[in-house]
């Protein structure tokens, strides 16, 4: 475990979050990020602090196909007590059928909804952010989706909507609780604004008036516990959703369940210890994967992540992004001076990749009618791709 200091003035401990039938002590949730939360990184994480950890986003079409990858993905690992699966999908039959599947097969205690995918492949074609705009969509989606789970918690993770002049949060949050969401997840942000600028933590705030049936929960912009707790202050969310600020920091999910607890300290791991859990993560790659060469080449991605702020020179940061295999990557981290101290602020803050604001891909004449076009329906059947959306 990373090395802390522990702080003084003790916040008030939080209540326990509640979804449907789960109780979860801290009320945290990991974002779904594609090729990062897979099994893994949420071991990892769960290794350091409690809460609900997501899998990665899978396409409802690919599960309803049993495609070899869906299958992986939706694996979990026995340690993992609470088996949490993101959906993704624009067909209301697609999605309805890959929850029963999950649900018959008994693969899953929680399954969440994605209407936050931002990336342009998605929504030019109406999915993602862009989909609850056809507000009526949205709600055929949802619905089914409840009724399919039955007695397994089904919650929805959203964006504001298209742009600032195309909202759609209010709206769908409603929807989303009439039609029997067990939990409602906000970023706040436009899909317009994909991961730039500065969540507008506001509407989270908003929603959290609107919907008063199901737990709300913030999401963007979580660096650090202390952001965690001014969210929930500042917009009395109900739990939190942290994506980016976890990258290469699985410790930040102590950080959180210890502030959540009463307690305020702070993980400051040394060079040392952050060698070692960059070493346990490469390991649960190759387990995941079944093959040494495949995981040591997904390690490579999280090099920069995990080293931020460390004096770790160029020319070993670039052999570790190219690591062969264990065997090399243990010579290559013997070289660290694992008595560095942590680095203080440079190794905190924004991480990942943010992009600037652009203008959403949208279908031809989207934004004329709320009301979906028939024509549309054949459309929205390709924006059923792989991609991290929220």
């Amino acid at each position: 475990m990373a090395m802390t200091t522990t702080l003084s003035s003790p916040r008030l401990q939080a209540e326990p979050l509640r979804i449907g039938p789960l109780r979860l002590d801290s009320p945290v949730v990991l974002a779904p990020m594609a090729g990062i939360t897979n099994t893994a990184f949420r071991r990892l994480c769960r290794e350091y602090g409690a809460g609900l950890y997501v899998s990665e986003m899978i396409t409802s079409r690919a599960l309803v196909e049993r495609t070899p990858e869906s299958m992986r993905l939706i694996t979990h690992h026995e340690s993992e007590t609470t088996r949490s699966i993101q959906l993704y999908g624009v067909e209301p039959n697609t999605v309805a059928e890959a929850v029963t599947m999950l649900v018959a097969e008994d693969r899953a205690d929680h399954i969440d909804l994605n209407f936050g995918c931002p990336v342009p492949k998605v929504t030019r074609k109406g999915g993602g952010a862009a989909l609850p705009w056809k507000l009526g969509l949205f709600r055929e989606i949802v619905e089914r989706a409840v009724r399919a789970a039955g007695d397994i918690p089904l919650t929805v993770k959203m964006r504001k909507g298209i742009d600032s002049d195309h909202l759609t949060y209010l709206e769908a949050g409603r929807a989303a609780e009439g039609a029997g969401v067990s939990s409602i997840a906000l970023h706040a942000r436009t899909a317009s604004e994909f991961y730039s600028g500065h969540a507008d933590w506001s509407a989270i705030a908003k929603l959290k008036e609107t919907i008063t049936g199901v737990p709300v929960l913030g999401n963007g912009d979580i660096w650090s516990a202390a952001d965690a707790l001014r969210m929930v202050d500042e917009t009395g969310c109900d739990g939190v959703v942290v994506g980016r600020g976890c990258l290469g920091r699985p410790w930040l999910f102590g950080d959180l369940a210890a502030a959540f607890r009463g307690e305020e300290h702070h993980a400051q791991p040394s060079l040392g210890e952050v060698a070692r859990a960059f070493r346990r993560h490469a390991e649960l790659l190759v387990e995941f994967f079944g093959d040494e060469d495949r995981g040591c080449r997904d390690i490579r991605k999280h090099v920069a992540w995990y080293f931020k702020g460390y004096p770790v020179g160029g020319d070993l940061r670039a052999a570790l992004a190219t690591v062969p295999n264990l065997e090399v990557l243990d010579e290559l981290l013997a070289t660290l001076d694992g008595d560095l101290p942590y680095p203080g602020e440079g190794a905190e803050g924004p991480r990942g990749r943010a992009g600037s604001p652009k203008r959403p891909a949208l279908p031809d004449r989207w934004l004329e009618s709320r009301d979906l076009d028939a024509g549309f329906r054949e459309e929205l059947a390709a924006a059923e791709l792989h991609h991290s959306g929220g």
